[in-house]
């Protein structure tokens, strides 16, 4: 289980397809991860006020402390 306590930030992102690259990647690699999002309850109350509201979402990526190094190694493995 992550918590507030164990969890480092991976990666952030505007990009859904961005994430659910790194989602997929951490999947396949057997690392636990969480995702925050911000900025989709503002985008939901006006959603004339935006053109493209999804690139108003930020994705934060977490993975566990001690996942983190494996989680970085895998990321630039991949680009």
């Amino acid at each position: 289980m992550i918590t507030i306590f164990n969890r480092k930030e991976l990666f952030i992102t505007y990009s859904l397809e961005k994430q659910a690259e790194i989602r997929n990647l951490l999947s396949a690699h057997k690392i636990e991860y969480t995702i925050s999002t911000m900025g989709q309850h503002l985008a939901s109350k006006f959603p004339g006020l935006w053109h493209n509201t999804l690139a108003q979402i930020e994705y934060k990526i977490y993975v566990k402390k001690k996942d983190y190094e494996k989680a970085v190694f895998f990321l630039n493995a991949d680009t």
